[in-house]
């Protein structure tokens, strides 16, 4: 499969797909769900231009430390010492995939939104927890060393799940009194479709095709333990 993938007779999607099934990721758990990365960081253009690197995300390093300024509360986080000795260093005490992650995403789309009202109580999660915007979510990711979601691959082939077709009432933001619907795109795409077929040429790019191994490197590969995933800044709890 890497030879294929590194003679490019398949697709950055099918080898991610790929490395996923491998390393045990499966659809059929949502503690275990397939794992995609971030790969733009430029959600506010009117268009997207996948010439220019500066609109990709750095794939070489977590997502949590993509923003230099959260390198410094990352890097004192591993230094605390626990008292009691009982726990290990790690950078980040949540992880980059997790069943509440999935749920965030899938909201609007069956079983998921049942399964997020579950995991709630017996109710949506307020308003602003939820998924309600692509752009917000980068910027909260930017904002807050603390969250560290990746994607799901559906960003990359699903345009149902951006739309709240099922009419749910998801509440609405405090602030702003806006009505939680279907997600707030890009200024870039203009429509579910445009969005997925824009993020799926972006995937398949040059600069990520030459990068993507970095972050493959970080999630399934020698970055993950040990010493170089403490100098990646990339130790989870």
């Amino acid at each position: 499969v890497l030879q294929k993938w590194v003679n490019r007779e398949i697709s950055n999607f099918d080898y991610l797909i790929q490395l996923n099934t491998m390393a045990g990721r499966t659809y059929n758990d949502l503690a275990q769900y397939p794992v995609f990365p971030w790969i733009l960081r430029d959600y506010t253009s009117e268009e997207l231009d996948l010439n220019n690197p500066a609109v990709f995300r750095d794939l070489s390093k977590p997502i949590g430390v993509v923003n230099e300024k959260n390198a410094k509360a990352v890097k004192e986080k591993y230094n605390f010492e626990d008292p009691l000795g009982m726990i290990d260093k790690f950078h980040y005490g949540t992880h980059y995939s997790n069943a509440a992650g999935v749920m965030h995403y899938l909201i609007r789309v069956e079983p998921f939104t049942t399964l997020h009202i579950q995991l709630q109580s017996g109710r949506f999660d307020c308003a602003d927890r939820q998924f309600h915007s692509i752009p917000a979510t980068w910027q909260a990711l930017m904002d807050n060393p603390n969250d560290v979601k990746e994607l799901i691959p559906e960003f990359f082939y699903f345009p149902e799940f951006l739309e709240n077709q099922n009419g749910f009432n998801l509440g609405q933001l405090q602030i702003s009194k806006e009505v939680v619907n279907d997600v707030v795109l890009p200024r870039w795409a203009h429509s579910p479709e445009d969005f997925i077929y824009k993020h799926r040429k972006a995937l398949e790019s040059e600069y990520v095709s030459a990068h993507l191994h970095e972050w493959i490197d970080l999630i399934f590969g020698y970055k993950q333990r040990g010493p170089a995933a403490v100098e990646a800044l990339n130790v989870f709890y």
